[in-house]
């Protein structure tokens, strides 16, 4: 049986949780296959199983409160045993491109106080270089153009730049974030050097950051057409 996306992504969900262990500090990430993940967390949960979990996003936050899952913060809980979140694009060493909806700040901050971090994903995730989609930097809505210059700037004097947009919001106005700031998509079609960009963008003072995820995933789960395959970083 060919699985579709969809399935892809469940089935790479389901594998993410036989990593996770009965007292667990778990930072729970936000998306489409990370709502899976966090699906099947709870049905352990009402199961039995004991963890504690942080959410990196308010609807991460709301759906685990559904399913019953005991929630922390990194206030109370500064270190985390394990981070599982899905990602937009995954290179073969482990650079991610993350923050298609819109919670990579956080996510960014929850991943960095866990031990280890997993991502998972389905196929279309998998690429050869990162940048097809587009790069989400999260800024301060104060002194936005002079922030879009910046970036702008930035990205010039590490590869090739590309349109700079602004994320919109299905009410027509620019999209925010649930730290209150705002989203600019860079439309670079490739990123050759993300350890580069990653330390210019994170030079802006406008930015509050990237979503470029370099060096933090030590773990890929990725779900494809015909099952599930595990890629390490080396």
């Amino acid at each position: 049986m060919t699985l579709n996306a969809d399935d892809q992504k469940r089935a790479a969900a389901a594998r993410a949780v036989e990593f996770v262990t009965p007292g667990m500090r778990l930072g729970l990430g936000t998306g489409s296959t990370a709502k899976h993940f966090v699906d099947l967390i709870g049905e352990r949960v009402r199961a039995g199983l004991d963890i504690v979990a942080v959410p990196t996003s308010e609807a991460t936050h709301a759906q685990a409160m559904a399913c019953g899952i005991k929630l922390t913060t990194l206030d109370e809980t500064p270190d985390l045993d394990l981070t599982v979140d899905g990602a937009d694009e995954i290179a073969p060493d482990m650079s991610l491109i993350k923050g298609g909806g819109g919670a990579l700040l956080r996510e960014k901050i929850v991943a960095a106080a866990s031990a280890r971090m997993l991502v998972i994903a389905d196929e279309s995730k998998w690429v050869a270089t990162l940048g097809r989609f587009p790069l989400p930097i999260e800024v301060t809505p104060f002194g936005f153009a002079a922030t879009l210059r910046a970036v702008d700037k930035a990205i010039a004097g590490v590869q090739r730049s590309g349109p700079l947009k602004l994320r919109m919001g299905k009410d027509g106005h620019a999209f925010v974030t649930d730290g209150g700031h705002w989203i600019i998509d860079a439309q670079l079609g490739r990123i050759d050097d993300p350890v580069a960009l990653a330390h210019a963008l994170s030079l802006i003072p406008g930015v509050m950051e990237h979503g470029l995820f370099v060096g933090m995933a030590r773990m890929a789960i990725i779900g494809g057409p015909a099952g599930v395959r595990i890629v390490e970083r080396t």
